[in-house]
């Protein structure tokens, strides 16, 4: 696939003769679907538990089961060969669920770290979610694989260092350290990563699936 001209972007995809990043048979249950619902079932039940209680030790390992199950049910999709677009929205939309839970209970349990929580929830919840779900414009199985389309926004948002930063470093800043302004900084800089990012995938164009020629 070469660089092609798109909205008035130039997107900067990677060739895929073997078609190993593409749509393959769909289905609802796989092992990794399964892994996705109960690490979001049990993860939520802590946080509520946790929120409950008041007990910020138990909010935190709801926070461990929801990364350590986010990173088991990817791990399993790709060992096992079931990766499905199915399952990456379902593991898309658990991540949200799993996040709220977490954050919500971080500001019931410490309000002062509301403002930085709030606009990260913001980011991710509603931004970074529609820039996760809009793979499903292209014939490619997960944004794991949005190299696909366009290296730079995949480089930007889903390659491991992007996602460690959107997910890992701003909760471990909170926790760790509770700067609630250095948080909101950081939560502040993702969003607007996330927008620059939305605004290079409008320009290089949604495809829409189905539309007639």
């Amino acid at each position: 696939m070469g660089n092609v001209l798109l909205g008035g972007v130039q997107a900067q995809p990677v060739s895929d003769p073997d078609d190993r990043y593409g749509v393959r048979e769909e289905r609802l249950l796989t092992g990794a679907t399964v892994i996705t619902a109960v690490r979001t079932v049990a993860s939520v039940v802590l946080a509520a538990v946790a929120a409950h209680q008041q007990s910020l030790t138990l909010l935190v390992v709801a926070l461990v089961v929801y990364w350590v199950g986010d990173m088991l049910d990817g791990f399993y999709a790709r060992v096992r060969d079931c990766e499905t677009r199915i399952g990456a929205v379902l593991d898309i939309m658990c991540d949200r669920l799993n996040a709220a839970a977490f954050y919500v209970g971080l500001a019931w349990l410490q309000p002062d770290l509301s403002p930085a929580i709030f606009v990260y929830l913001a980011e991710f919840m509603v931004v970074d979610c529609f820039l996760s779900i809009a793979f499903l414009a292209w014939p490619v199985r997960s944004p794991n694989y949005f190299f696909v389309v366009d290296r730079p926004t995949w480089l930007w948002n889903w390659s491991k260092p992007a996602k460690a930063v959107n997910s890992a470093l701003f909760a471990v800043l909170l926790l760790v350290t509770g700067w609630m302004w250095v948080g909101l900084v950081i939560a502040s800089a993702l969003l607007v990563l996330k927008c620059v990012s939305l605004h290079r995938l409008v320009r290089i164009g949604l495809p829409v699936p189905g539309t007639p020629a």
